[in-house]
């Protein structure tokens, strides 16, 4: 018994089949796409101020908060290198913040301090979730973090690889995404007191030594010769961070 059914030949049946469904008139487009850095990748572990017991009651009222984080200054504390890194660093930690607050300023200066074992401790309050200003590189604290080398590293000293390591993963964390480890910023003096009068117009390295704005040898010569090594380090690990958004 024969259809009533039309044959349709192949090609008639591919029109056919075209026709009922909606076809664009022009070329469909990928999405346009880009890079982006995930910060939250490249968050380290960081020990906060609870373990090192802060005195939170000493901490004076009036924290400033930044938008960003634009440069990252380098320093050393000065402190023996002979420390044991389990035993002796909290204590170390809470005299620091004693002597800075005792200098007037509201907390602990510098936002993070690496120990020679690479351990990360969050130093001023508020340094993990917030971009806060810190007291650590004078005239230049606004929209800036210190990490300070616990320990002296001056002419001749061994920086321990693992302290290196720790320095370049806080900065690739907390740089803005806008700034580039390998790059240079322009900042403006805040203070008289460091190497530029207030006003002045100053580029530097997106990650900085103490020296390269204030009078002082901070954060000694070996740690100092260290920078290129930790700028390496930190584009390669935001680099590791993005990907296609």
């Amino acid at each position: 018994m024969r259809s009533n059914r039309a044959t349709l030949l192949p090609g008639v049946m591919a029109l056919a089949f075209l026709g009922a469904c909606s076809v664009p008139d022009r070329p469909v487009r990928e999405p346009h796409s880009h890079a982006v850095l995930h910060p939250a990748a490249l968050r380290p572990v960081v020990i906060g101020r609870a373990a090192w017991h802060a005195d939170q009651a000493a901490v004076r009222p009036g924290l400033v908060y930044d938008r960003d984080v634009r440069a990252v200054f380098i320093h050393h504390t000065d402190n023996p290198n002979t420390y044991d890194c389990a035993k002796d660093v909290p204590g170390m930690l809470l005299v620091l913040e004693q002597q800075h607050i005792a200098r007037g300023w509201d907390d602990l200066g510098y936002n993070f301090v690496v120990d020679r074992c690479g351990g990360i401790y969050e130093g001023r309050t508020g340094s993990i979730d917030r971009d806060v200003r810190g007291a650590h590189t004078e005239g230049f604290n606004a929209d800036t973090i210190g990490i300070a080398a616990l320990g002296n590293f001056g002419p001749g000293q061994k920086v321990p690889r693992a302290m290196l390591r720790s320095i370049a993963e806080i900065a690739a964390w907390k740089l803005d995404p806008a700034e580039t480890p390998l790059g240079h910023v322009r900042l403006i003096s805040t203070n008289g007191g460091s190497r530029f009068s207030k006003g002045t117009p100053v580029s530097v390295n997106v990650i900085s030594g103490h020296r390269d704005v204030y009078e002082t040898d901070c954060p000694g010569q070996a740690l100092y010769d260290a920078l290129p090594w930790i700028r390496r380090t930190a584009a390669a690990l935001r680099a590791k961070a993005t990907w296609a958004g």
